[in-house]
């Protein structure tokens, strides 16, 4: 039974461990020829999160999928996308906390608001204090 259940969670560890395996996309070290084009993609690179590290860009990041993120990024530069276009893209596939520049939407207003709403009131209850002394 030990040695049918070790069988198993072997079994079930491999395409994990497989998947850290493979190799690198071919833009995921490698930068692109023109050094104009290189600019625009390390540009965008540093504007969008690393899924896995989430503290870091694609651009720091040594993650595997950080890596494949930048051959998207490469590639599509390459075949002259705009950035803007390739952003749009990553945040439809990754969603809206893929990017570092968050766009003001429906459910993302709250949190450009919010902030502006508290320093307002603290602003009037300072104000009300500093009558009331004068």
């Amino acid at each position: 039974m030990r040695t049918f259940l070790a069988l198993l969670l072997t079994l079930l560890a491999v395409p994990v461990v497989a998947q850290d395996m493979l190799p690198p996309a071919p833009y995921a070290y490698q930068q692109l020829d023109d050094p104009a084009l290189e600019t625009q993609a390390q540009n965008l690179m540093l504007t969008l999160r690393c899924l896995k590290c989430q503290s870091q860009s694609i651009a720091d990041s040594d993650a595997p999928m950080a890596g494949d993120m930048r051959h998207q990024v490469r590639t599509r530069i390459a075949a002259g996308e705009n950035p803007e276009a390739i952003r749009a893209w990553m945040v439809e596939r990754y969603g809206a906390y893929v990017s570092y520049k968050p766009e003001v939407s429906a459910s993302t207003w709250p949190l450009f608001v919010i902030p502006l709403v508290l320093i307002a009131l603290v602003l009037f209850v300072l104000s009300q204090r500093l009558r009331r002394r004068a």
